[in-house]
């Protein structure tokens, strides 16, 4: 199921494959949390990409929303997924998938709360030109 999730989506973000590391552009983003970008192509007024999020134990990605929908497969380890309203609002593991509707109504953190890496396949379909997360401030929650 894994490689067939990840030669699917690969195969749906189809154009070069770059190797360019960086933050996961959210703030406040634990420690080590990074992001990789695996493939990525425009079509028409619409970018995909395919991005490995790595995540430490005892991380967030901080809290943020994205300004399209997000696909996530869990690879390694955890995901811990809070909303807003600071319940989480899932638990995803190894061979999990996560859905992220996008827009400031979503706005979401990632947590990894286990002691293994959190390591998530995610797929960003945004209108052209977005960043791949709005950075927000907390909203109020103390777990972090």
């Amino acid at each position: 199921m894994r490689t067939a999730l990840r030669t699917a989506l690969t195969g749906a973000v189809a154009a070069g494959t770059l190797l360019t590391c960086g933050t996961a552009y959210a703030t406040p983003a634990g420690p080590g949390v990074t992001g990789r970008v695996i493939s990525q192509t425009t079509v028409g007024d619409t970018d995909y990409v395919l991005r490995e999020i790595t995540v430490p134990p005892g991380q967030t990605t901080g809290w943020h929303y994205h300004d399209g929908p997000v696909y996530g497969y869990v690879q390694k380890g955890t995901l811990s997924h809070f909303h807003s309203d600071c319940r989480e609002d899932g638990v995803y593991r190894r061979g999990g998938t996560v859905y992220e509707s996008g827009g400031p109504g979503d706005v979401h953190l990632g947590a990894n709360l286990g002691d293994t890496d959190l390591v998530l396949d995610v797929l960003y379909v945004l209108p052209h030109g977005s960043p791949y997360a709005e950075s927000v401030p907390n909203p109020g929650c103390d777990f972090e």
